[in-house]
C-alpha cells in the first residue's frame, strides 16, 4: 500500500470530516488509534491543520463511503499526484523559499513549546534558521513577537513529516541517555555522612536518650 502523505494531518482531517472509527484512520495513516483518540480529543496535533486525502488524490469518496458503511473495511491509499511535488528534492543544506521563511518563527515557536528536548543546532538545521533568530522567538525579542504563534512545521511545509518524526526520536533518545548518565553520577536518595558527622550524630541520640 501506497503511504500516505502527510499522516497525521490527513488523520485530523478524517477525524474532523468522517464516520471513521479510530482504528480505520489509524491503519489507513500508519497510526496507532491511540494516537488517533488523542487527535479527537484534542490532546495531540492541536496545531496541523488538515489535509484532505481525496483533493490531493489519496483517497477516493467511494473509499471512504465504503469505509464509513464497514467498521471493518480498511481503505487502500492511492499514489498521490501530488506525491512528486511534495517529495524532498534535495541533499545538503535547507533552502526555505522566500514565501515560506515569514513562517519560520511559528516553526520555531512550536519546537519551543512542544519539543524543548530538541536542540538549538538541530532546529537550526531543519528550518534553515540562525541560533540568534531561535533566541529571539524563545525570549519573545523577535520584531513580530506578537504575531508568532506555535504551528507544526510539517503544515507549514518546512520540513516533512518523516523529517520531523526523526528529528523528534533521535532528540527524546539523546535527552533519555544524558537522564540516566545524570542519574548514575548523581544518585537520588540522602547524601552519605562522613565517619565525624555519625559519630556526632549517635552522641547526640545517646544524650536525648539519657535525659
Amino acid at each position: 500500500m501506497n503511504e500516505v502523505l502527510m499522516p497525521k494531518a490527513t488523520a485530523v482531517w478524517l477525524v474532523d470530516n468522517s464516520s471513521l472509527t479510530f482504528v480505520q484512520i489509524a491503519d489507513f495513516c500508519g497510526l496507532h488509534p491511540l494516537e488517533v483518540k488523542g487527535i479527537a480529543d484534542g490532546e495531540v496535533a492541536r496545531d496541523i491543520r488538515g489535509a484532505d486525502p481525496i483533493s490531493n488524490g489519496q483517497l477516493t469518496r467511494e473509499e471512504l463511503d465504503r469505509a464509513q458503511s464497514d467498521a471493518t473495511y480498511r481503505m487502500k491509499a492511492q499514489k498521490s499526484r501530488h506525491a512528486e511535488m511534495l517529495k524532498p528534492a534535495r541533499k545538503g543544506p535547507r533552502y526555505t523559499p522566500v514565501s515560506r521563511r515569514q513562517d519560520r518563527p511559528d516553526a520555531i515557536a512550536w519546537f519551543v513549546r512542544n519539543h524543548p528536548e530538541v536542540s538549538d543546532a538541530q532546529i537550526s538545521k531543519a528550518l534553515g534558521t540562525t541560533k540568534a533568530t531561535i533566541d529571539q522567538v524563545r525570549n519573545r525579542t523577535h520584531w513580530n513577537s506578537t504575531n508568532v504563534k506555535p504551528v507544526d512545521p510539517v503544515s507549514l511545509g518546512l520540513v516533512t513529516q518523516l523529517e520531523l518524526d526523526a528529528l523528534v526520536k533521535k532528540a527524546a533518545e539523546k535527552k533519555a541517555r544524558e537522564d540516566a548518565k545524570r542519574r548514575v553520577e548523581q544518585p537520588e536518595g540522602p547524601a552519605l555522612h562522613s565517619a565525624s558527622e555519625s559519630e556526632e550524630h549517635e552522641v547526640e541520640v545517646a544524650a536525648e536518650a539519657d535525659a
